[in-house]
């Protein structure tokens, strides 16, 4: 294919993602006309209609399909041929690209980034926080270097290095404050508030709780811990938490925070990051300096 270069690649990768022309003109910092020219000037390259174009979104042919698979795996080996000249640099510069889940985020960050930036002046980091699916096929497919996440994750393709071990805890009203803390069974007879569908920390508080599929629930969704705790000193209901949020979320919230007997719940929190990917030995440094930070901390 005369003509074909990366950004006709990523460029269809960015519309692949969006489903959107004029979206993915945006992420891509060019006009929606120019990004129109450059995939129409693909599928003339290419000598196939890659896209079906709808009235409100497009979608992959057959065709498009097997071809963004291809497209993905060739920005995915661009991007380690250039993390593998970095590697040969010595100590880590340049961008990274790190991922964090919300329930880690706010809590452990910013110790991580002063840490980083101690260590790796010339390091140039950059931070997504999403939910543990997304940034997991975000690392597959190469838009992001590593990520903190729960572990574990079990996937294949990914290598996973152990940062921290924290205890969950029961945030319930003030007034309850020196009650016995209920037991797992208990706490299913009670109004449970717990983050939205998609996030790790839910899940695991449902399995500690014991709930089955079939179970009816008493439960209330929330969007962040800091919602749910607000939501608890308003009397709504009562919620677990990891205890690095205790810190921040609890002091001027009109809740009390108890322990669980053994054994308690817990969750490890570790980076994962491709196995293929050239900088392995610089994250395994990164993933020390982060172990250190939370030794301190928790």
């Amino acid at each position: 294919m005369i003509g074909l270069t990366l950004k006709h690649l990523r460029y269809f990768d960015a519309l692949a993602r969006h489903s959107h022309f004029g979206r993915a003109a945006e992420a891509c910092s060019i006009s929606q006309p120019a990004l129109s020219l450059q995939i129409k000037d693909l599928e003339t390259m290419f000598g196939a209609p890659l896209l079906e174009r709808g009235p409100r979104q497009i979608r992959l042919t057959p065709v498009g399909e097997g071809f963004l698979l291809k497209a993905r795996q060739i920005l995915l080996g661009v991007e380690e041929l250039y993390d593998l000249a970095r590697a040969s640099e010595g100590p880590l510069t340049g961008r990274l690209r790190m991922g964090i889940i919300p329930t880690v985020a706010p809590y452990f960050l910013p110790a991580v980034i002063s840490a980083l930036s101690d260590r790796f002046p010339e390091l140039d980091l950059e931070l997504r926080e999403a939910l543990t699916r997304s940034l997991i096929e975000s690392l597959l497919d190469g838009r992001l270097d590593l990520a903190v996440v729960a572990l574990p994750i079990s996937e294949p393709a990914l290598r996973e290095f152990a940062l921290f071990e924290e205890d969950f805890v029961l945030v319930r009203p003030l007034k309850d404050e020196g009650k016995p803390v209920p037991s797992p069974r208990m706490l299913r007879t009670m109004r449970l508030l717990l983050l939205e569908e998609g996030h790790c920390f839910r899940d695991q508080a449902l399995s500690f709780c014991q709930f089955t599929r079939s179970e009816p629930r008493q439960i209330m969704e929330g969007s962040s811990l800091s919602t749910l705790v607000q939501l608890v000193g308003s009397g709504m209901g009562l919620t677990l938490i990891p205890e690095m949020a205790i810190g921040l979320e609890t002091p001027l919230a009109n809740v009390s925070v108890a322990r669980f007997p053994p054994p308690r719940p817990t969750r490890t929190i570790g980076m994962v990051w491709r196995k293929t990917n050239p900088l392995s030995d610089q994250l395994m440094q990164i993933g020390s300096i982060v172990r250190t930070v939370a030794s301190g901390r928790f």
